[in-house]
């Protein structure tokens, strides 16, 4: 369960967690890669239980969309990934552009005073190794719409072990770095914000890291339905962990934790 991650929150950006995302930031699919060029997959919903934004200790439940597709080999649809296009396969490795979105911060709670940061649509491209049950990828993006400006880079290990006939267990320990543009996007504190929320300014002079760890367990209630449930952490450092955002008004270590139900075609 690697899909739902970054989605947990609309606010944590990704890795994509995410964590940026969630997320997956995790997914709860136990479907087989197709072999034939047409569509299959498993959608569903789940319900989480995650923080306001990346760097909240505030905590909040929310619904969650699962999204799973595939076309053949060539083409993969999710919720934490976006749109990929598998351009090259040789061997174990691939290498796929894709269309992703980051969700930007919708304002609430401690930050309800500092102006929305839209999101947008990101541009990048992901090289992926596949060895035994684990699956490697790097990836690095860039947004190209909303308010989000700014390039994250992103690496992941990706562990799906069956445990038994119905029982999947995936572990996806990861990390990424947002540079300094795209850390001002979310964790800068303009005059406008400070007026108005009596917090400092605050420029960043430096991107940040950002270390997660998520784990979900599956069951395969029948052929078509599956049910998960999935637990993770993550960690902020550098400039996002020095922002007054997260600083004085949350915290930089996060948790989330949540159910899900799809089904499998």
């Amino acid at each position: 369960m690697t899909l739902i991650t970054t989605c947990l929150t609309k606010n944590i950006p990704t890795a994509k967690f995410s964590i940026t995302g969630l997320a997956a930031a995790a997914s709860i699919a136990l479907a087989t890669p197709a072999l034939a060029d047409r569509w299959q997959g498993s959608i569903g919903a789940g319900i989480a239980y995650a923080p306001d934004y990346a760097g909240s200790d505030d905590y909040d439940s929310r619904v969650l969309p699962v999204l799973n597709l595939t076309y053949g080999d060539q083409l993969s649809i999710n919720v934490r990934d976006g749109i990929e296009w598998h351009a090259v396969r040789q061997g174990n490795w691939t290498a796929s552009p894709f269309i992703g979105y980051t969700f930007g911060r919708d304002n609430k709670g401690d930050i309800s005073q500092f102006e929305k940061v839209d999101g947008g649509a990101t541009l990048g491209l992901r090289v992926s190794y596949q060895h035994g049950f684990w699956r490697y990828s790097l990836a690095g993006s860039t947004a190209v719409s909303g308010d989000m400006e700014g390039a994250t880079f992103s690496g992941r290990a990706t562990l799906r072990t069956p445990i038994s006939e119905r029982l999947l267990f995936v572990l996806v320990p990861s990390i990424s770095y947002s540079n300094e543009k795209w850390t001002n996007s979310l964790y800068g504190v303009s005059s406008e914000d400070s007026a108005r929320s009596g917090i400092a300014t605050y420029a960043p002079d430096g991107g940040y890291w950002h270390l997660g760890v998520n784990a979900s367990l599956s069951y395969a209630l029948t052929p078509e339905w599956t049910a998960t449930g999935f637990i993770g952490a993550t960690h902020l450092t550098g400039s996002a962990a020095d922002s007054p955002i997260v600083d004085e008004l949350g915290s930089q270590w996060q948790t989330l934790s949540g159910v899900s139900l799809s089904y499998r075609f």
